[in-house]
């Protein structure tokens, strides 16, 4: 009924707002979201009349799987943003289009940072939340068809995000760009998210609250404080998609960066260490090193996290006692950011030999080995002195892409080759060599990618900051772009064969799930468990 009501006032306010506007781009998403809600109640329609299907206390799987198919599209899609940019570049009239605005690179790069971010990222953690709520807990998620209203609704919000950038809607903050309706709207669904959520754990047959739950609650919540704070805003008109923000001046530098920092501080690292702390246990079959460890690192972490992000605004009009805050909370860190490595690495303890021969496992190891180089560099360019060579060059491109790529990345594919067996019950995964290719290109494309990055941020920074005998700038602006083209050539190369690596496991989870298995070939792939109690990891 919820969500019926739900449908019908979303449904009204969108035909008001479609027929009432002057802006053809709010009209544009007017119609989206009309269409969207109209689909919707004829699904909810359809799902009412047709009768009970599966156990009333079966495990709720259909959202799971549903979560799998939108992680591995959009990934693609955003990786594929991603290398036209990149290439755009390294050759500026590359996919240029005079009459097409929407090919220009300041409309294509917020698509690719919220498609691989939102898009992939949000998708893998809704996907594997459920899944890892439901089976620690052994409960089936709590809500009815909330958890369905959830996947659908953040995936119309982040269509809404990627078609307004195209057009050039935008609140040109960074990864907060959809404007004031599309925040509206996410609020709606991460609350409904957090209720199912809390929902499952409250009415869980299983006493204990396992660490990984933990986890995914402090993303869940913090990312709806930070969301709602940041978005603040006061829309021109209620039928235009113009907004400008609540805060004005370093205030709102400090808040959105509070926030952008966070986001990737709460999205891209507790929601992704839930993934860590369940599916590296049970790939493994190895208890969690510490789970005394795991606490720590859980408190310390979100803690000290939440200060860290006026470090991005050094040499800046914020207050210099608010910079050395950042700078110091960001150093500390390091600790329990490295605390949390130890214990993922350590799990493997007795098992080491499993990643001569489980790729999969090796994907999500060195996801936790990336996860540590990047919790290292980040701490050491938060240095005010440090920050002053690095920061605005690439080697702050190199430091995300390091962290993006090879920590959210390999642990998000780690997680969807586990699942896909687990959900569609196949015995293996229908090639472990295409996971052994997927491997190896996607870690020479990182590399490729941040060592490239790395080199041509220090030597941009060092060109700006460089003087001649006479005192004057010894180069122009003009050739440090030139002095970075073939960095900017690697870079693209590395993209590509990321890209390349994700299509192979696309096809790979594909045939998993229709049941094949590649002739001549021995999978390792664990059988999932039965219902149990807790997993592995907190036996």
């Amino acid at each position: 009924m919820i969500i019926a009501v739900v449908l019908g006032v979303g449904a009204l306010l969108s035909l008001f707002v479609a027929a009432r506007t002057v802006d053809p781009l709010m009209e544009v998403h007017a119609w989206t979201f009309l269409t969207a809600f109209i689909l919707g109640a004829f699904a909810l329609a359809s799902h009412i009349s047709s009768p009970p299907r599966g156990e009333p206390d079966a495990y709720e799987l259909g959202v799971v799987k549903a979560g799998v198919f939108a992680s591995v599209f959009w990934g693609i899609a955003g990786f594929t943003a991603g290398l036209v940019i990149a290439s755009q570049l390294a050759f500026p009239d590359l996919f240029y289009f005079e009459n097409a605005p929407w090919s220009n690179f300041g409309r294509l790069r917020p698509l690719h940072t919220s498609a691989v971010i939102f898009a992939f990222g949000g998708n893998v953690l809704i996907a594997t939340s459920f899944y890892v709520v439901q089976r620690t807990s052994r409960a089936r998620l709590a809500g009815g068809l909330a958890p369905w209203f959830v996947f659908w609704g953040y995936n119309l919000f982040i269509v809404i995000a990627a078609t307004g950038y195209l057009m050039g809607v935008t609140q040109s903050r960074e990864y907060a760009e959809p404007e004031w309706y599309a925040d509206l709207w996410l609020t709606l669904v991460w609350v409904t998210y957090l209720l199912v959520f809390l929902g499952t754990i409250w009415r869980r047959k299983e006493p204990h609250i396992y660490v990984a739950n933990w986890f995914y609650l402090s993303f869940i919540v913090t990312v709806a404080m930070l969301h709602i704070v940041n978005n603040l805003a006061v829309p021109v008109s209620l039928t235009g998609s113009k907004s400008y923000s609540l805060f004005a001046g370093v205030q709102d530098a400090l808040t959105q960066w509070w926030y952008g920092h966070n986001a990737v501080g709460f999205f891209l690292t507790t929601g992704f260490l839930g993934i860590m702390y369940y599916f590296i246990p049970k790939r493994a079959e190895r208890p969690i090193y510490s789970y005394r460890l795991s606490i720590v690192h859980f408190w310390s972490l979100i803690f000290i996290y939440i200060w860290a992000g006026p470090h991005h605004l050094h040499y800046t009009a914020l207050p210099e006692w608010a910079q050395t805050l950042g700078m110091t909370f960001s150093i500390m860190l390091w600790m329990p950011s490295w605390g949390g490595m130890i214990n993922g690495l350590m799990t493997l303890s007795g098992a080491w030999d499993k990643l001569r021969t489980d790729p999969v496992l090796r994907m999500m190891v060195v996801s936790v080995a990336f996860y540590g180089m990047s919790t290292f560099e980040g701490p050491l360019m938060a240095i005010r002195s440090v920050n002053a060579l690095s920061h605005y060059t690439d080697w702050t491109i190199g430091h995300v892409h390091s962290g993006a790529l090879g920590w959210v990345g390999y642990i998000s594919f780690g997680a969807l080759y586990c699942l896909v067996p687990w959900l569609w019950k196949r015995k293996t995964l229908y090639s472990n060599t295409l996971v052994e290719w997927h491997f190896w290109i996607s870690t020479i494309g990182i590399v490729l990618y941040i060592t490239s990055m790395w080199v041509s941020g220090i030597m941009q920074g060092l060109m700006w900051r460089a003087y001649n005998e006479f005192g004057f700038l010894q180069f122009s602006f003009v050739e440090t772009v030139e002095a970075m083209h073939p960095y900017y050539i690697i870079r693209a190369t590395g993209g590509a064969l990321f890209l390349t690596g994700a299509l192979i496991m696309a096809y790979n989870l594909w045939r998993t799930a229709r049941g094949d298995i590649r002739s001549g070939e021995q999978n390792l792939t664990p059988a999932p468990s039965t219902p149990s109690a807790q997993p592995i990891a907190a036996q």
